[in-house]
């Protein structure tokens, strides 16, 4: 995701950082120079003059714009909610630690130095680890190493055995309250209040999972893209008559519009790649592990993620 201030005057015109002019810089570029060859050749084809009038354009225009508004607003819609989604998940793992500190019983508080043969750390360990687990899962990355601190040997070496990771973790935690529960370390009362925040939990990632595996139907996204290339690339011959040596510059305004807001909408429908414009779990899940870790006292507490060239990830 970037992070930065809003460029102002002539800075705004010269930002590429965040922007969709790297995705759309060969096509773009490609139709620049047709345009430039129409225009040198005034719009004349294998020596026979093409001629079109602004009203076809004026006709697709419009509707053109419309849709991909409709296509980019339900594109950020997807990408909103995997945000209020991930930030639930950071307020359900506030909430989760701070029943395991306050509503379990036990000979002393909970704390890090407990480790792990205490259930309440158990569980508040595998919280983190769930975040993680569940960023690597959206993101269809390999390996769990990430989660080794969080997790027992032995759970650590079962994950790979699990198409579905975070579910098992989750089962886990409820493993573990099971165990409490029945131990008369926690009431029932209490306990249902927990497995409350486990469901919310779980609830979160199976909302991300629908969006992650759930894209805006292929058809739609093909012919806006289609019919914005069809547009763009027949425009110089509508445009050539009447704005001779001007016709380039207007074909480009107009590309750059219509190529964007299409790689724009490409980009923030899977809001949980790994691209500039994508939300940044690195850096919510690392804010999860320091409230966490912080709650317990724990002296292994991380730095905050902050931005790298304006890109928080």
């Amino acid at each position: 995701m970037i992070v930065r201030d809003r460029p102002s005057g002539l800075r705004l015109f010269f930002t590429l950082r965040g922007s969709v002019l790297k995705r759309i810089q060969p096509v773009l570029l490609f139709n620049i120079a047709f345009a430039v060859l129409i225009t040198a050749v005034h719009g004349s084809l294998f020596d026979r003059k093409i001629t079109l009038t602004a009203i076809p354009f004026t006709l697709m225009g419009l509707p053109l714009a419309i849709f991909l508004g409709f296509r980019n607003n339900a594109a950020y819609d997807r990408y909103w909610e995997g945000r209020r989604l991930w930030g639930g998940l950071v307020a359900d793992a506030q909430i989760l630690c701070r029943q395991c500190v306050s509503l379990f019983k036990g000979n002393e508080l909970a704390a890090g130095s407990l480790g792990m043969d205490d259930p309440r750390i158990r569980i508040i360990y595998r919280a983190i680890a769930y975040a993680h687990a569940l960023r690597l899962r959206l993101r269809q990355m390999k390996g769990h190493d990430e989660l080794r601190p969080f997790l027992s040997q032995q759970e650590w070496q079962s994950l790979s055995k699990y198409s579905n990771p975070p579910a098992f973790l989750m089962h886990q935690m409820g493993m573990d309250l099971r165990f409490c529960l029945h131990r008369g370390l926690i009431e029932p009362c209490l306990a249902t209040s927990v497995d409350a925040t486990f469901s919310s939990m779980m609830g979160r990632a199976i909302a991300c999972d629908r969006i992650k595996t759930t894209p805006i139907p292929f058809s739609y996204t093909l012919l806006l893209h289609r019919t914005a290339y069809l547009y763009c690339f027949l425009l110089p011959f509508g445009l050539v008559d009447t704005l001779t040596f001007m016709t380039p510059f207007v074909v480009a305004i107009v590309a750059y519009t219509f190529f964007g807001l299409d790689a724009l909408g490409d980009e923030i429908e899977e809001p949980f790649g790994t691209s500039e414009n994508d939300l940044p779990l690195d850096a919510l899940c690392r804010t999860i592990e320091i409230n966490l870790r912080e709650a317990i006292g724990d002296p292994g507490v991380p730095a905050p993620l902050l931005p790298v060239d304006y890109c928080l990830m």
